[in-house]
């Protein structure tokens, strides 16, 4: 699908990290760019430096969703391009061992709800109002109407000690994937998914040097973090590639993950 200034695009997360380089490498192609994020301070930043529109939105909350895109297409336009990547990490073993206690106790529930409520089930919330949007436009000339891209992790399929539930939500946005696109292949509308492996996130620009060098060595090739940059590259090939659909991609410097 060509990008022009006559489309729009919904970037989910896009107030940092993966979601805001996404946001920055569509406003760069005249795309119009809605952010949804729950960091209202700094979306509003992001947004405003893009052209773009910030957007509230809670990814659990299907009145919020429902509120951010009738928002979006308000200001932009219906979206052909959606882009998924709200999502938190935490970490728990199944089991551990309380410190002061000694006794043995189970991985919070809470905590698995909330990865899986946010990761999965929110970006699926999301996929599905916006295509519903999507259908209802016109071919493109290239007979496309939307496309939809979610963010996966090489934790769907090489999960760690801990990321029980991180990997879990992760690996259903893998297997959604083909599916959904079957689903939507009736309507024009291609779906894939980006599996990044160790990136260059807020969340890792915190972490001690040492630390970071480390993992920086364990990539095969090129060794170092992944650029946020180059996740929004993959980005845009895969919107204007319409022949890529039902995919999901590893974007990892061929790195396998250990299990700690």
């Amino acid at each position: 699908m060509k990008l022009t200034a006559a489309m729009a695009a919904v970037v989910t997360g896009g107030a940092s990290g993966l979601g805001e380089a996404t946001a920055r490498a569509l406003a760069a192609q005249k795309v119009a760019v809605a952010i949804f994020d729950v960091n209202e301070e700094r979306g509003s930043v992001v947004a405003s430096e893009i052209g773009g529109s910030f957007h509230k939105v809670d990814v659990t909350s299907d009145e919020s969703v429902s509120a951010g895109f009738a928002a979006a297409r308000a200001a932009n336009g219906q979206e052909r391009i959606l882009v998924n990547c709200a999502g938190i990490v935490l970490g728990a073993r199944t089991v551990s061992r309380d410190k002061e206690s000694g006794a043995f106790k189970a991985f919070p529930m809470d905590q698995f709800e909330r990865v899986v409520a946010i990761n999965l089930v929110g970006a699926f919330r999301c996929v599905a109002q916006s295509a519903a949007g999507m259908a209802s436009l016109d071919p493109t000339e290239e007979g496309e109407r939307g496309v939809i891209v979610n963010t996966a992790s090489v934790a769907a399929t090489d999960g760690q000690i801990g990321q029980a539930a991180y990997s879990a939500s992760k690996a259903g946005i893998m297997g959604l994937t083909l599916p959904v696109a079957r689903d939507l292949s009736s309507e024009a509308i291609r779906i894939n998914s980006i599996l990044p492996g160790i990136m260059e996130t807020p969340m890792m620009a915190g972490m001690p040097e040492t630390v970071r060098g480390a993992l920086a060595a364990s990539v095969p090739f090129p060794k170092r973090l992944g650029k946020p940059e180059e996740f929004a590259g993959l980005v845009l090939e895969i919107c204007r590639n319409a022949y890529l659909n039902g995919e999901s991609i590893r974007l990892d410097g061929a790195i396998r993950m250990g299990p700690r």
